[in-house]
């Protein structure tokens, strides 16, 4: 998928002012505050609204002008929790499937087994209305994939979830993609979840892309840094950043805890050798990376 220069005004409110972004395979995070723009691209994407200018490829079509090709070809899962509540999840999956253009008979069987792979197999005919949050958005998944879909967009898949739920939900969104070959557009505010499992990521801000690519890219490779966290006093701690600065490493205080830029291997030596002198234990020394916050706090300032 690629988007170029993409701008969308309603009236006088500029949504997005100039989007740009190549997203390969895999899973891809699109990351932005809310009102950053991200709903009105996931529309455009599905072909709901026409650009003012730009282009958008998406699955090889433009989505305005050939909607009908992208969509049989694409799945959606909305942010929002509306679910008729007197239908049966099996037969809103199945109803979804057929408007894919499956079968009837085809369809149904794609709906037992798209609910069995989110784990509501034994839930498939209860009403909606019944169901718990983290059931309901098991159930949006479940439509999104049962036509076996090329392309996925999952608009706040993890809302209203607990934790536990959360990392059900993540964890089924990554079985789909990597099992199943589906390639997956996860739009959310939550830097924690898409970092677990993406590979890419779109960030939007102020209406324009102002960072993309694969995570690992992006992410910086100086600010690594090694982490030493010490069983020891305050003041027994802050004696060993003492004797580590007089020794030309560069150290800050948390503290327990002693970050030192870089990821020299003599930094690790130095650090023992210090916990050594002083007498102090070390509950745990390693090192960190840039994380997917470092990036979007770059970005967005």
């Amino acid at each position: 998928m690629t988007a170029r220069g993409v701008a969308k005004s309603y009236g006088g409110h500029v949504a997005l002012s100039g989007v740009d972004f190549d997203i390969e395979p895999g899973i891809t995070g699109l990351l932005g505050a809310n009102g950053a723009g991200k709903t009105t691209m996931l529309g455009m994407i599905i072909g709901l609204h026409p650009r003012d200018s730009g282009t958008l490829e998406v699955l090889g079509h433009d989505p305005w002008s050939d909607g009908v090709t992208v969509r049989e070809r694409l799945g959606y899962a909305p942010e929002h929790h509306t679910l008729p509540p007197d239908v049966r999840a099996a037969d809103f999956v199945r109803h979804v499937a057929e408007l894919h253009g499956i079968p009837k008979a085809e369809a149904t069987t794609r709906a037992s087994d798209a609910l069995w792979l989110v784990e509501l197999g034994e839930e498939r005919f209860r009403p909606m209305g019944t169901m718990s949050t983290g059931q309901r958005q098991r159930v949006k998944l479940a439509q999104a994939i049962a036509h076996d879909p090329g392309l996925v967009l999952l608009d706040e898949p993890t809302d209203g979830l607990d934790p536990v739920q959360r990392d059900v939900m993540l964890d089924l969104i990554k079985s789909v993609s990597t099992e199943y070959g589906i390639n997956v557009i996860l739009s959310s505010h939550l830097l924690a979840e898409v970092e677990r499992i993406c590979t890419g990521v779109v960030i939007i801000g102020d209406g324009r892309t102002i960072a993309s690519g694969p995570i690992d890219q992006l992410r910086d490779p100086a600010a690594r840094a090694v982490v030493v966290e010490l069983d020891a006093t305050e003041a027994e701690v802050e004696a060993v950043a003492a004797d580590l600065r007089a020794a030309g490493v560069t150290v800050e205080r948390d503290r327990r805890r002693l970050t030192m830029a870089g990821d020299d291997p003599a930094t690790y030596d130095r650090v023992v050798a210090v916990a050594v002198a002083r007498q102090v234990g070390i509950i745990r020394l390693g090192s960190s990376v840039s994380t997917l916050e470092d990036v979007f706090l770059g970005a967005t300032g």
